[in-house]
C-alpha cells in the first residue's frame, strides 16, 4: 500500500493525517504545539507524536511522501531545528522525503487544487499571501498583534475592550456588547475593566471575538461596526497583494466559520472564492501530487477536501451567509 502524510503544525496543536493513494484518509493523530518559532525543537517532538498516532499499525516504509505546513517555515534553516525534525522522522520510521512548507500553502491547498492564487487567513492573527505554484510569494500583514494582524480575532477582541472602556462613563455599563464584555471580564466599573486588560495575555482578547460576532448578529451597533471594520481591514490587507492569479482561499476561524466577518468579506470580494477545509488534508494532498499523476491528484482533490468539514466549527450564536462563494 502506498501512503502519504500531511501535517498541520499549529501554535496550539499539531494534527497529522495518513492518506492512501486513492485519497482515503486512513489515520489521524494529534499532539501538542508544532510551531518551532514558538517552542523550538519541542515542536518536532509534538509533530512526531501526531504522526505516530496517525500511522497506527501502518508500516512507516509505506509512506512515500510527506508535507508539513508550519507558520514561519523559514526557521528550518536553523541547524538545531532541522536536526530535531530529522530525528523525529527517524523515530517515526519514515524513510521518505518530508517537505516543510509555509502554512499559507497548506491552507490554500485545503481550499482549491489550483497552483496559484491568494489566501487570506484570519484567526488569532491575520495575514494574506500570494501563492505561486504552491509557494508563498508576497505577503501582507502577519505582523503580530502589536504591529498589525488587523481584522484578526485578537484585533477584534482588543478593539471591543478599548471601545467599551472609552464609552464607560456612567456608573452602569451599556447593554449589548458592553454588558457582554463586562460580564465576561467580571468588571463592574471602567477601572476594573482597565485592570483586567492589563493582567491578560494576548490570547485573552482573541477569546472575545466570538462574543463580538454573536453581538453583531444580535444587532448591537458597536459590534456591527467592529466586525464590519475587521472585514474591511482584511480585504484591504488582501488588496495589498494586487489581483490574484487564481482563486482566493479564505482560512482561519473568522473566515471559515459562519461569522459576520466572513459574510462581509464574501460580500466584498469579486471572482472565485473558496473556503479552506482541513489543512492537514491539504498538506496530504500536496504530498499525493508527488507520487501520482497531477491530473489524477486534481481529480481526487474534491473527494479529499470538499466533503470535509472546515477545521473549526460554527461560532456560538453567529449567523452566516455570503455571496459568490465558489469552491472549485
Amino acid at each position: 500500500m502506498v501512503l502519504v502524510l500531511g501535517v498541520d503544525a499549529g501554535g496550539t496543536a499539531s494534527r497529522a493525517v495518513v492518506v492512501t493513494r486513492d485519497g482515503t484518509v486512513t489515520g489521524r493523530g494529534s499532539a501538542g504545539p508544532g510551531n518551532p518559532t514558538a517552542t523550538g525543537p519541542a515542536a518536532a517532538r509534538s509533530i512526531g507524536a501526531a504522526v505516530r498516532e496517525a500511522l497506527g499499525g501502518h508500516d512507516p516504509a509505506s509512506v512515500r511522501a510527506g508535507v508539513v505546513g508550519i507558520a514561519g517555515a523559514g526557521i528550518m534553516v536553523d541547524p538545531l531545528i532541522a536536526a530535531a525534525f530529522d530525528r523525529a522522522w527517524t523515530e517515526c520510521g519514515l524513510t521518505c522525503p518530508v517537505a516543510i512548507v509555509g502554512d499559507a500553502v497548506t491552507a490554500f491547498a485545503a481550499g482549491t487544487p489550483a497552483h496559484s492564487g491568494a489566501v487570506l487567513i484570519a484567526g488569532t492573527g491575520a495575514v494574506a499571501a500570494r501563492i505561486d505554484n504552491w509557494r508563498v510569494g508576497r505577503t501582507a500583514d502577519g505582523l503580530g498583534w502589536l504591529l498589525g494582524d488587523e481584522g484578526s480575532g485578537l484585533w477584534l477582541g482588543l478593539q471591543a475592550v478599548r471601545a467599551v472602556a472609552r464609552a464607560w462613563s456612567t456608573p452602569t455599563v451599556d447593554t449589548g456588547l458592553a454588558a457582554t464584555i463586562a460580564a465576561h471580564t467580571e468588571a463592574t466599573t471602567c477601572d476594573e475593566l482597565v485592570h483586567w486588560a492589563g493582567r491578560q495575555q494576548p490570547g485573552a482578547f482573541a477569546a472575545l471575538a466570538p462574543l463580538v460576532c454573536a453581538c453583531a448578529v444580535a444587532g448591537d451597533p458597536l459590534a456591527e461596526r467592529l466586525t464590519a471594520d475587521a472585514a474591511a481591514r482584511l480585504v484591504a490587507t488582501l488588496g495589498e497583494l494586487g489581483p490574484p492569479d487564481g482563486p482566493v482561499v479564505l482560512a482561519g476561524s473568522l473566515l471559515t466559520r459562519t461569522t459576520p466577518v466572513r459574510a462581509a468579506v464574501l460580500a466584498t470580494l469579486a471572482g472565485p472564492v473558496a473556503t479552506a477545509r482541513d489543512p492537514a488534508v491539504g498538506a496530504a494532498w500536496l504530498a499525493l501530487r508527488q507520487v501520482t499523476d497531477p491530473a489524477e491528484a486534481a481529480r481526487l482533490h474534491p473527494r479529499m477536501l470538499l466533503d470535509v468539514v472546515p477545521a473549526a466549527g460554527p461560532l456560538p450564536g453567529a449567523a452566516g451567509g455570503g455571496a459568490r462563494q465558489v469552491i472549485p
